[in-house]
This record gives structure tokens, sequence and C-alpha cells, in this order.
């Protein structure tokens, strides 16, 4: 199979070989069959063999304490690289760099919009405005969806005529609905807009191995450095054509007006991120980040999938046999909290949310599939990102749930023979200390949460920063109801080959 046909898969009807359609299918299949069968066998397993499986409690319990404070530790490492990159003076760091000249490196921003305020939309292009980096080396792209309709494309238009004469150039994309093959939503409007870009960028005449291009959120808000902490990135490594390169994302923009819950899923996947930059060999792009020029053009930005972050990045990987990684960047982004205008739309925005980016379960069966096409790829790094992908969302969806009733169900399921054993009464005892201790972490994310929030707003009383804390107590409920379920949900779907498409976040501020 030709790499162009492999890599343009977005499930396994876009495959025409029967044979090969059918195997993707079963790719498909696997990761809601893991965790299915897992929480399914637990309950089986605590009725026939609850010994057994107390056993197994005890280790798994020990387990997830050990990547607890494994987590934690890379947690608390990650944030301080995070505050001394704030501190650092990376404009200066560019300037003093010896071999290529930091002046021929431009920046292509892209701002995907869909319906989204002006004043939302507005802010984003201010914090580039801020940001302390030669504003003749941005060029901004601001993508508008065309079934969005003619109002949001006046206000684009409007924008533009405002600040394009403060960037090297400001342009206006109009993403046309309903293209055969795409799935509506950012992925196919950042698609569209590098396209409009590239005829834009040839004219000038532009080399494309100085040009790097953010994709971005359209509620990104950059931090003051981030273009010259970027560029030194990518001037300072040692293969820059074969690398993404990703910040750490914040929720600071709304966080203090948004509700308890939202802000614990979004401090929490900003802390996962802090981890995952510790572990660099397990990264890939999230949300915003940065792709050169020239692997942006040459690979493609996927336009027929809903994890176009990821996605990239496995074409990139696949297409290059290998030969690429993501650079983690201890730097910081700021998007939005999930909110809304009621607190049960809020909910459901929140779980809908969630699902989406669970739906980077399907990057498993694509990974798999190309991983069997690619035969240039060592086998070791295969095994490896199979491995990291599948338990990450094998963990997603099983992991809240067994640590709060696998403690339990031998003793609901196992009967007197089990009940009355000393195993029986000592599980949860045991398991009772090992989650007291696991609290640890609890406890440190709730430090760091204060740490790293934005500053309150003068008009907020004190005890505001208070709940910052105290929110961290609905951990458990929170990582069951807007962790394992929405995570079950899309994985299930895809099991049953019933594809999500793109749900756009409603973008609220009050």
């Amino acid at each position: 199979m030709d790499k162009s046909d492999y890599l343009n898969i977005s499930s396994a009807k876009d495959v025409k070989n029967p044979w090969q359609r059918r195997l993707y299918r079963l790719f498909e299949i696997i990761p809601g069959a893991l965790s299915l069968g897992t929480l399914i066998g637990v309950f089986v397993f605590s009725w026939l063999w609850p010994a057994y499986v107390a056993i197994f409690v005890i280790c798994f319990s020990f387990y997830y304490l050990f990547r607890i404070l494994y987590f934690s530790l890379h947690q608390i490492m990650g944030y301080f690289k995070v505050k001394r990159h704030l501190k650092e003076n990376w404009l200066k760091k560019i300037r003093e760099l010896k071999g290529r000249d930091w002046r021929q490196i431009h920046h292509v921003v892209i701002l995907p919009t869909y319906k989204e305020s002006e004043n939302i939309i507005r802010e984003s292009i201010v914090s580039l405005l801020v940001t302390q980096y030669p504003k003749e080396k941005l060029i901004v792209v601001l993508a508008v969806e065309e079934r969005a309709g003619k109002e949001f494309e006046y206000t684009a238009k409007k924008l533009q005529k405002e600040y394009a004469s403060l960037f090297f150039s400001f342009l206006v994309t109009v993403h046309p609905q309903s293209i055969a093959g795409e799935i509506g939503g950012k992925g196919s409007n950042v698609a569209w807009a590098g396209a409009e870009a590239k005829k834009m960028i040839d004219n000038l005449g532009l080399d494309y191995e100085n040009i790097l291009i953010s994709s971005f959120d359209i509620d990104t808000k950059v931090y003051p450095q981030y273009f010259s902490c970027l560029t030194w990135y990518f001037l300072t490594e040692k293969d820059p054509l074969h690398a993404s390169y990703q910040p750490v994302p914040v929720y600071n923009n709304n966080i203090w007006t948004a509700p308890f819950f939202t802000r614990v899923v979004s401090t929490s996947n900003t802390f996962w991120q802090m981890i995952q930059q510790e572990r660099s060999e397990k990264l890939t792009t999230y949300s915003s980040h940065a792709i050169p020029a020239k692997v942006f053009f040459e690979v493609g930005y996927p336009a027929n999938v809903v994890p176009d972050d990821s996605r990239i990045f496995w074409r990139a990987y696949l297409y290059y046999d290998g030969t690429y990684r993501v650079v983690p960047m201890y730097y910081l982004v700021s998007m939005d909290v999930v909110d809304s205008s009621n607190i049960f739309k809020t909910i459901l925005h929140q779980y809908k949310q969630q699902r989406r980016w669970a739906w980077g379960c399907s990057e498993i069966p694509y990974i798999m599939f190309g991983f069997l096409q690619n035969k240039k790829i060592k086998l070791w790094e295969k095994m490896s990102h199979l491995y990291t992908i599948i338990d990450g969302f094998w963990s997603w969806a099983t992991a809240a749930l067994l640590l709060f009733m696998l403690g339990w169900l031998p003793l609901f399921l196992g009967g007197n023979k089990f009940n009355f054993s000393i195993l029986s009464f000592n599980l949860p005892i045991l398991t009772g200390r090992i989650m007291t201790i696991s609290l640890i972490g609890m406890i440190i994310s709730a430090i760091l949460s204060l740490l790293i929030v934005s500053p309150m707003p003068k008009n907020m009383r004190a005890w505001k920063k208070i709940t910052i804390l105290l929110q961290w107590i609905f951990l458990p409920a929170i990582l069951i109801i807007f962790g394992s379920i929405p995570a079950l949900d899309a994985q299930i779907r895809l099991m049953f080959g019933r594809y999500l498409g793109f749900w756009v976040t409603e973008k609220v501020r009050k």
C-alpha cells in the first residue's frame, strides 16, 4: 500500500481492500474491548474467584500508588521548569545565538474560528501584539467557517482592517462547507487556512524551512515571550525540521468565573501535559502547537479527523519513517475553561469536550494499521508507542472506576466463604490505607493549582481563592463523571462504528 493511501485514512470505511478494511475494523474494536473486558471481567472474577481478585486489587493499588508518586514527581519538576522559562529573557537568548540568524524566522499563526464572539477573537489577536517579538515576523491567519454565516466573515474582515498594519501580514480565509471527504471542524479549517497561507508565502518568496506554523484554538492567548521561546527551541534543536513544538496549556482565561468541576478538569489536563513534557518520548502534539511549514505542506494537515492535533504528529511520524518527534516547550499558552450560560449546559458541554478528547482513541487503529504498512520504523519503537497509547486510553476509561470499586467487589460478590477469610477482612483496610497515601498526589495538585493560576480579579472576594484548594476534594467523582464515562462512551462508539463528528466547545466569558 502506498503511503498516501494509509496516511489519509480516517476510519475503516476509507480502506479500499476488503481484507485490510476488516483488519482496520478489528483494530477499531480493540480499545473498547480492552476497557469493557476489564470492567466486566472484574465483576465476573469477583464472583467466581474473589481471592484472586483480592490479590489483584492489592497489586493494582500498589501499582497506581507508584504511578501517582512517579507522576507527582514529574509534575513538580515540570512546574519548576515552567517557572524558570517564564522568567527567562528569550528574546535576548535568541539574539545571542551563534549560527542561524533568528531574524530569518517567520511565524504563521492560524486562528480557526466558528461563531465565537468578536471579543474572544480580539483578545487572542491582542495577545499576539503584546508579545516581545518583532511583529513584522508574524503572519496572522484568521480562519472563518462559511457555515457560520456572513456576519462572522464580516467580523473577521473588520478585525483584519483594524490590525493588518501591525503585523507582517494578516490574512482572512473562509473555509467552504461540505467539501467531500472532510469532517467539519478545526482540522479541516486549519488545513484550508494553511493551503491559503501557502499561496501567500509562495508569492512572497519565503523559505519554508524558515517558517513555523502555530495551529491555535481561537481562545489561545500566548504569554509575552512565546514566539521568542519557540524560535530558540527551533534554532537549537538538532533536527528542527523533523519536530513539532508543544507548549504547556493552562486554562487561565476565565478560570475565576468557571464552575469548580470544570476548573478541576482543565487544571488536571494542564498537569497531565506537564507530566508528558517530562517524558518527551511519549509526547504527541495537543491542542495549540507549532509545526515547521515544510512538514505542514509536505505531510498535509488532516482535514478528515476529529483529533487533528494528534493526527498531524502521527502522519508526520509515519511519513518520515519514525524520524519525527515532539519537542517539549516549558512555556505557557492560556485557553478557556469550559463554561456556559447555566450549570446544566456547562455539565453537558464539559462532558462533550471530554468525549471529543477521548475520541483520540481512534488514533490506536490508525497507528496500528500504519505500523503494519511501514516497515522502516524499528519494531521496538512501534511497540513502545503502541503500549503508551493503548495504556493511556485504557487507564483513562478504567482506572478511576477500578480504584473506587475494586476494594469492595470481592466482598459483595465473593460469597460467605470468602467474606469470612482473613484476606476479606484485611482487603478494605489495606486498600484504604494505600488510597490515603495516594492522596499526596491530590494535595500536590491542589498546591500547584494555586501557584499556576492567574492573579485573582480585584472585584472578587478572598474566599474564592480557598475554593481553588477545596475543589480538589471532588477529584474522585470528577475523574469518573468527566473521565472514565466519556472515555468509555468514545471507545464504545468506535467499537461499534458509530464515528464521532467534531463538536465545537462553546466559548463564554462572564
